[in-house]
């Protein structure tokens, strides 16, 4: 027999409300959501949106991470139940104190009069719970980004939000109480397995094998299986879709996936890392370029569930981690039984939702290049709001300029093409030529034979197309010879 085949077949176990609970005989694409609310009756998590975006089903996970109690934020909605497997769930439920006394967190939301018809509360509570325990230890107050971190996943459509931020900060002024991480951790140590992971019901398994090469051999075993990672798009197939998924390889227990190194000149993030993680780590290497972008990209519960590997594979055309990925140089690692292989990311996408990967191959990793002093990197996002919103235009440009001339031009758009893409006959014009606005302004032009953006709800084709210009034109104020005096072009520039 296989290792791949060596799996436990065995019920689901996770620590809930003081005790090791188990599952079994339960859809594989059952929702933490549906369980709770179906099969253990605690419904304090609402559903509002089934898809990641209202945060009324709100709870926290926790995990052992280096023998240490890791505790995070994510939709339940979209999370599917076998991901739990050796993990702890935390509810709206658990707050209540052992005195029959509220919470800091419902607390505060009372005093500071934070709900109005409730539906919403029970998600900002478990929002703010988890940026609670991030300071109970210290006393500090939340920053105001920490607080609009936490609560980017969060609608509310009664009170408006002010008052939930009055108590994002009274919070922390309440009588402390105590969470014993220690105690859960002891509880998940007692369920901790070294064997991987399958679920079957109804002939189709859930697999969350351990180690790189386990995936491996699975992969090649059932290349037609379902590759989960943070299932924040997955989960919607199931949700909103109702598509049968059939096999699923869980790649959220495989160690290897989960390790950052720096590595010839190249930071190199696991296919398991979340997206808050890698942007967190990402962030170190260009806080000037990444930050706001960190920030926007989705919400808190989204980024800590979704991972950048995930998002690389999935290849939205929309999606605002490639534009910028590409605009780098970075690459794709991809794994399986016939070993591994490096690829620019630009060459992995083909068409829409087609790519360079093999029946038999997954994601192992994705490798960012380290600044260069030579490379001058922007990042610019267009949406209807700020947080949380998918993006109209995203562009990414990393020009390597060198004596007042374009050595190498690159720069990806997303929004405009059925792939994340390359504005290649713009790039030719600058390509060896002063970065001047002349050639600036004819490589604008020759936009227009790099993309037909089409029309949607989110902008028109040539909204996408006109901006995409201008963002070209914006970075060349920030980024020309006398940059520093550039500040009020600029301004002028976008408020015209």
């Amino acid at each position: 027999m296989s290792e791949s085949n060596c799996a436990s077949q065995r019920p689901i176990q996770f620590y809930y409300r003081g005790e090791i609970r188990q599952a079994e005989g339960l859809p594989n694409t059952r929702t933490v959501l549906q369980h709770l609310r179906e099969d253990l009756h605690c419904t304090g998590t609402k559903e509002g949106c089934a898809e990641g975006d209202c945060g009324a089903c709100t709870v926290v996970v926790g995990e052992l991470r280096e023998d240490r109690l890791e505790l995070k934020t994510v939709n339940s909605c979209i999370q599917f139940l076998p991901t739990l497997d050796g993990r702890a769930l935390f509810t709206v439920e658990d707050l209540k104190q052992s005195d029959g006394c509220l919470h800091p967190v419902q607390q505060a939301m009372v005093e500071c009069h934070g709900s109005q018809c409730g539906f919403c509360t029970p998600g900002f509570v478990m929002s703010l719970w988890g940026l609670y325990l991030k300071h109970d230890k210290d006393g500090v107050e939340p920053s105001k980004r920490e607080i609009d971190d936490a609560l980017s996943g969060n609608l509310c459509r009664c009170t408006g939000y002010r008052p939930i931020v009055d108590a994002a900060r009274r919070m922390g002024q309440l009588p402390a109480v105590d969470f014993d991480r220690e105690q859960v951790a002891q509880a998940l140590r007692g369920i901790r397995r070294e064997e991987p992971l399958a679920v079957t019901y109804k002939g189709q398994t859930f697999h969350a094998p351990r180690t790189l090469d386990q995936l491996a051999k699975l992969r090649n075993d059932l290349p037609r299986a379902r590759i989960l990672a943070g299932s924040t798009d997955v989960g919607l197939w199931v949700t909103k879709h109702m598509r049968d998924l059939g096999d699923i390889l869980y790649i959220g227990q495989v160690e290897e996936l989960r390790a950052m190194q720096v590595k010839d000149g190249f930071l190199e993030i696991g296919a398991g890392i979340s997206l808050e993680q890698a942007y967190g780590e990402l962030n170190k290497h260009y806080p000037q370029e990444l930050s706001e972008l960190w920030q926007r990209f989705a919400s808190m519960p989204v980024r800590n569930a979704g991972t950048l590997g995930g998002n690389v594979a999935n290849g939205s055309p929309i999606g605002d981690s490639m534009p910028w990925l590409i605009a780098l140089g970075s690459q794709i690692v991809l794994y399986g039984v016939d070993g591994r292989r490096v690829m620019p990311l630009e060459e992995f996408y083909i068409a829409y939702q087609k790519s360079a990967i093999l029946p038999n191959e997954f994601v192992q990793a994705v490798r960012v290049p380290l600044p260069r002093e030579e490379v001058k990197f922007r990042i610019y996002k267009l949406s209807k709001r700020f947080d949380q919103d998918i993006s109209a235009v995203c562009a990414a440009f990393g020009f390597s300029l060198e004596n007042g001339r374009v050595k190498e031009a690159r720069m990806c758009y997303g929004g405009m093409a059925a792939t994340p893409k390359r504005a290649s006959n713009a790039e030719a014009v600058l390509n060896g030529q002063e970065w001047n606005e002349e050639n600036v302004r004819a490589a604008m032009a020759a936009m227009t034979q790099d993309y037909a953006p089409l029309s949607d709800m989110r902008a028109t084709s040539g909204y996408r197309l006109r901006t995409a210009q201008n963002l070209l034109y914006r970075y060349w104020l920030e980024t020309r010879p006398d940059a520093p005096l550039a500040t009020e072009s600029v301004r002028a520039f976008m408020a015209a």
